[in-house]
């Protein structure tokens, strides 16, 4: 059988600058999204309890190292995303829960329901 995805998502609020733009454009000043992150797993079915991963454990972790950390902060303030863009936020979410061990094989961001920045292993 080859291997299974699934995925999960959560919201946070956070406020953000990005310090290279150029003073005339609106991110430079600070805002703030209401973001979503989505994390994909992926690995083999378990034989005996039919799962690549338990969601609930999955949701603690996301929570623990994303969510908790960067709810309702400035991004900026966080070391690693001293430049919070959405791509950086994707990679670092991604590393970090790449130390886990769940097969976390992707993590989006999105800013806007528009617009999504996505790191993938």
């Amino acid at each position: 059988m080859s291997d299974i995805e699934i995925s999960t998502r959560r919201t946070f609020e956070a406020a953000h600058t990005l310090p290279y733009l150029p003073d005339t454009h609106n991110c430079s000043r600070m805002h703030g999204h209401n973001y979503t992150i989505e994390v994909v797993a992926r690995g083999a079915l378990d034989p005996l309890l039919g799962w690549v991963c338990d969601y609930g454990m999955l949701d603690i972790a996301i929570n623990e190292l994303v969510i908790n950390t960067c709810d309702h902060r400035y991004l900026n303030d966080i070391p690693g995303l001293e430049n919070p863009t959405g791509e950086n936020i994707a990679i670092w979410a991604l590393a970090r829960l790449r130390k886990t061990v769940f097969p976390i094989v992707e993590v989006s961001i999105w800013e806007t329901p528009h617009y999504r920045a996505t790191a993938r292993v």
